[in-house]
């Protein structure tokens, strides 16, 4: 366990300001579908088909909500070197193919060349010839595999071929989206692509009249597309190409609705992407309806995190927030990333720490889209020490060099967890993971 005694975990600096604020409450595994608890009779303990963390009975209920007993453990794995090599280890894989062997735009090639791309990960190397083919595909591989670029860069040489092409790209989140659009533009300079990107925190106007100049990618997430779609201002039956970015974020995000609503307006005629980072019935659900004769291709990851180190910092009746200082202030804690449940909590903490002079920001969805992007930008660029953030992040973003990952309150599911713990621990360093329990 982590220690979160002054005196044992030679804690120092001093607080200002207040020590009452808490930052935000206690979490519950909740039961139902999306829990963590295994096999519980009572309460909320049934955890579900996407549950089977925890174990034991479910609990009753506390503060209106759920609880489910868990062992603690299921936070703790020290990354080390023996850790990986007693995990079973997937066999090395070997290339098809480098990026120059693909039949692409050779100014496309120049650009990968640029940013160092030689050769494609392996989502990549197995989708982009199906891509290019123009066959419907479907790509299951974990966050921070390569998934935007393996659809972005046969699509860009697709516009180039066939400049009637209209590609939509719909993805769950602002951040997601904009980490698409910059990644277009990456890959397509020096060639006459034009793209818009619609999502919500940003003028619909503005949006619009780049729409009104029928770009070539439109990227955009559920709930925007579906309000311009309304406003009659988008014709999702203009597009050949659609791709669906992160599905099973946004179906737990609860864009089901929104996304069938798009499927249902596309033209007949048309070739048709499908991302995601793990498969259920409703996942299935919306391929079956979306896909004809897809090339499937779905790279094996582990789920355990070898290179991060997991651990726990029991709370003990402390004031939360007390605790997090204690950490935040010694000097490892470089670059730390800070997971809660609610926005609003997220926002008191971001104000707590603050007046007691951390350099922080947060992003959640009570905040502009102008204000979450400066907010991530001031993280990359190590502006701030500290980004608090709901789990609008736990996906898809890649954030170098983050050092810490706390857990200041409990993750609703397994996957969540794997996804919030994966922001650390990447290019093969190795990160911190810490969990609060009480």
């Amino acid at each position: 366990m982590y220690s979160n005694n002054r005196s044992d975990s030679n804690f120092h600096g001093s607080r200002n300001g207040s020590s009452n604020s808490r930052g935000g409450g206690r979490s519950s595994f909740g039961g139902g579908n999306r829990g963590w608890g295994g096999g519980g009779n009572s309460g909320g303990g049934n955890g579900g088909s996407r549950g089977g963390w925890g174990g034991g009975n479910g609990g009753g209920r506390r503060g209106g909500r759920k609880v489910v007993s868990f062992d603690p453990s299921m936070f703790i794995q020290k990354a080390s070197i023996d850790n990986r090599a007693s995990e079973e280890q997937p066999e090395v894989y070997q290339n098809q193919h480098a990026f120059a062997d693909f039949d692409i735009n050779e100014q496309i090639k120049i650009n990968l060349a640029q940013k160092g791309y030689t050769t494609p990960t392996p989502i990549q190397d197995q989708i982009i010839p199906y891509i290019l083919e123009g066959r419907d595909a479907v790509g299951i591989a974990s966050t921070g595999t390569g998934k935007t670029a393996a659809f972005l860069i046969p699509l860009i040489d697709k516009v180039l071929k066939h400049p009637t092409t209209r590609v939509l790209v719909v993805t769950p989140t602002r951040e997601l989206a904009l980490q698409i659009r910059d990644e277009l533009i990456t890959f397509s300079q020096n060639l006459p692509i034009y793209s818009a990107i619609v999502i919500g925190g940003s003028s619909i106007s503005r949006q619009i009249e780049r729409l009104q100049r029928r770009p070539a990618f439109v990227i955009g997430t559920p709930g925007r597309l579906k309000d311009l779609d309304l406003r009659h201002k988008l014709n999702f039956a203009h597009f050949d190409t659609i791709i669906l970015d992160e599905v099973d974020r946004m179906l737990d995000m609860g864009f089901i609705h929104e996304v069938k609503r798009i499927t249902d307006q596309l033209p007949e005629e048309r070739q048709s992407l499908f991302f995601s980072a793990t498969t259920d019935k409703k996942v299935e659900g919306i391929m079956q309806g979306f896909l004809r004769n897809p090339a499937f291709v779905a790279i094996k990851s582990t789920e355990s995190k070898a290179n991060i180190d997991q651990d726990i910092v029991n709370v003990r009746g402390k004031v939360k927030i007390d605790v997090l200082h204690d950490l935040l202030v010694q000097k490892e804690f470089q670059k730390v990333l800070v997971f809660g449940r609610t926005k609003h909590s997220m926002e008191r903490l971001t104000i707590e720490l603050g007046s007691r002079g951390f350099k922080v920001a947060s992003i959640h969805g009570n905040k502009s889209q102008g204000q979450r992007q400066r907010a991530l930008e001031q993280f990359r660029d190590n502006r701030i020490q500290i980004l608090l953030a709901t789990d609008v992040v736990s996906r898809g973003l890649d954030i170098k060099d983050v050092t810490h990952v706390i857990n200041y309150d409990l993750p609703e599911t397994r996957e969540d967890y794997i996804h919030r713990i994966g922001r650390t621990g990447r290019a093969d360093k190795t990160g911190i993971a810490l969990t609060f329990v009480d």
